[in-house]
């Protein structure tokens, strides 16, 4: 055991180190602490940004080309203010290129705004000034992607422009009939297709406004208070600082978009805490990677990419995030009662109350969750995401209000719209970049030769098809943010799932989870290597301990392929109740399987049986409900009778 090991475990992180590490792993927060001047120059952008964007919710838009680019322009001018070129570059002043790229970037994007009338005009027949100006926004998006988002995307991006100009070339399935340059740049930024296409759209809408409720949300303190309501909940139990820490990231997930930021912002208190305790480092840092990932698919604020499945496939947000919550709550369930049973095999206690938050002072900052609980209820009566993030905006103002120490004043609101703006540039970088791997899915039909290619490659197999698309998206995932992976496979491979029988929504959302999943599966798992960052700890033993407590996440999206009733397709209130109690006990098997302990230590025979009673019970419907809780039945009680000899033997 290593509660002697741990003693001395790391206090918690100051908040240098936390940001030192996020600027490591999060290519988001890599950004310069400019003062002065160009200090107040990007403040004053990022509130305007913020400002425009309020704009827009409340009053009716611009014409669509006008408002993204605008977006887009505020986005390019921010990005090459606050990032550098390079991880070595300048990080309190800016260079006079980087002032020109940002400049460049602002007119060019406004190029619709001062000659919309124009270039409607003239659709089809652009001149030579409209070419130059969409080749340079081409060339700044792919620069800005691989400032605040990484080479992979961009990379991914070229290498589909190539194909658009020259796929023509290839023999077999992917080839096309050809697209000129000038075409190509006109599709890009001259229709809403490319860059200025969906995906852009839905950041210049309800991603951004999501956002900025996040900050809004944090300058409350809610996110201090999600550790303390955590520390009440779960501190005292069995392994309670490891459940802490589940349960605060799920509830950080509400707040953050990124899973890095979420592993930092919890991290840096529940991991020493977990070392403290007695659980191993690679466990530590584990548990709060998988349970931070989880915040992406948690209702009722889900990862950005949760509104760009909306918008693709139709589906209203509110009935996406309802569906994703049994997934969601077998996800959490499955790290749970891992960390559970870990400790109640390793012999760890929970908290003293000692070390404890006094609980009714805890209780009584409860109306911080106000926020969140508003939200939930606007999207639950019919009002559009983007009318719902505002007025959760309103809703965090007001409920601040209460007490003196969670008022917001005039400071602390600037703060939080420039800090949602802040929040909002890798998204729009990585979705103005996305339009271009859209643009060209559109323009050459590459989407359905490829779904047509993985079907014949499968043999229409349902189950290689959904092999290969969750490693593909894997791949994507070690360099590509989640909207992009997202984007990239929604439009390759879900037409596949969909061709086989699979609804809509269960395709989409199989993507959408592996998407995530890339962030705590090996060889680059960026949550899992900043978590391991602050536990000390192996990068990639963390990696693998991530996954393996992530393991519901990569069964159960099989599953709701499969048996759609798991995302509430087709069924009733008494099947829900039914999928939800036999789902939780599987997971429940599983997780005892994995981890080799239940009652007390199993054999590797019973831990077999115990996996495959609990992915029975995990697939909707009376045999295999009944088989796995026979199966489970039957090895409990044998745990059962087994804990008690043990325990007769040891008196």
């Amino acid at each position: 055991m290593e509660n002697n090991k741990n003693a001395h475990a790391d206090p918690a992180m100051s908040d240098e180190q936390v940001r030192e590490l996020l600027s490591k792993y999060d290519k988001e927060s890599s950004y310069r602490n400019l003062t002065g001047i160009m200090g107040w120059l990007v403040t004053i952008m990022a509130i305007g940004f913020s400002f425009y964007q309020l704009y827009a919710s409340i009053f009716p838009p611009p014409p669509a080309q006008i408002h993204r680019s605008i977006h887009l322009a505020f986005a390019l001018g921010l990005i090459f203010l606050l990032f550098p070129a390079t991880g070595k570059g300048i990080r309190t002043k800016v260079p006079i290129t980087d002032g020109i790229l940002a400049i460049l970037g602002i007119v060019s994007s406004l190029y619709w705004f001062f000659n919309f009338d124009a270039l409607i005009t003239r659709v089809g027949a652009f001149n030579q000034l409209d070419f130059i100006v969409g080749g340079i926004v081409i060339l700044l998006v792919l620069e800005a992607a691989r400032r605040v988002v990484g080479i992979p995307i961009v990379v991914i991006a070229v290498v589909f422009l190539l194909y658009a100009l020259y796929g023509n070339h290839l023999g077999g399935f992917l080839t096309h009939r050809g697209v000129s340059f000038e075409r190509l740049i006109g599709h890009m930024y001259f229709t809403l297709e490319g860059i200025l296409g969906t995906p852009l759209s839905v950041s210049a809408t309800f991603i951004f406004l999501f956002l900025l409720f996040g900050a809004f949300l944090e300058k409350t303190g809610v996110g201090a208070y999600f550790n303390d309501l955590a520390l009440v909940v779960a501190g005292r139990r069995i392994g309670g600082p490891a459940k802490v820490a589940v349960f605060s990231s799920a509830l950080q997930g509400t707040i953050s978009g990124s899973s890095v930021a979420n592993v930092v912002t919890s991290g840096s208190f529940t991991i020493p805490m977990m070392k403290r305790l007695g659980y191993r480092k690679e466990f530590a840092g584990a548990v709060e990677a998988s349970a931070s990932t989880g915040g992406q698919i948690m209702p009722p604020i889900m990862g950005a990419a949760a509104f760009l499945m909306a918008e693709f496939t139709g589906i209203p947000y509110w009935d996406i995030a309802k569906a994703a919550a049994i997934p969601a709550i077998l996800y959490f369930t499955g790290i749970w009662v891992m960390v559970h049973l870990e400790a109640k095999r390793v012999g760890l206690r929970g908290l003293t109350k000692e070390e404890l938050p006094d609980k009714k002072e805890v209780l009584k900052r409860s109306y911080l969750l106000l926020p969140i609980v508003a939200i939930v209820g606007f999207l639950m009566i019919g009002i559009s995401p983007t009318r719902a993030a505002l007025y959760g905006i309103l809703t965090t103002i007001l409920v601040g209000a209460v007490r003196k120490e969670t008022r917001m004043g005039i400071k602390d609101i600037l703060q939080a719209l420039e800090n949602g703006a802040r929040s909002a540039l890798a998204v729009a970088g990585a979705t103005a970049c996305a339009g271009i791997i859209v643009g060209v899915v559109t323009l050459t039909g590459v989407g359905l030769k490829f779904a047509n290619g993985l079907l014949s490659f499968s043999g229409g197999i349902v189950l290689l098809t959904l092999f290969f698309t969750m490693i593909a998206s894997l791949i994507l995932g070690m360099g590509t943010p989640t909207t992009a992976n997202y984007i990239i496979t929604s439009t390759i491979a879900a037409p596949a799932i969909i061709a086989l029988g699979a609804p809509t929504l269960s395709a989409h959302m199989f993507t959408f989870y592996f998407g995530i999943l890339a962030d705590v599966t090996p060889p680059v798992c960026l949550a899992a290597f900043a978590a391991a960052g602050i536990a000390k700890s192996s990068p990639m033993r963390t990696g693998f301990n991530s996954t393996k407590l992530a393991i519901a996440a990569f069964i159960i999206p099989y599953i709701f392929v499969l048996s759609p009733e798991l995302l509430l397709i087709d069924t009733n209130l008494g099947e829900v109740l039914l999928v939800i109690l036999s789902a939780t006990i599987g997971m429940v098997g599983v997780s005892a399987g994995l981890v080799g302990y239940w009652m007390t230590t199993m054999a590797v025979w019973e831990r077999i049986l115990v996996i495959a009673a609990g992915l029975l019970l995990i697939v909707p419907g009376l045999i295999t409900d009944t088989l796995g809780f026979g199966t489970l039945g039957i090895i409990f009680a044998l745990q059962v009778m087994k804990s008690r000899k043990d325990k007769l033997a040891v008196q």
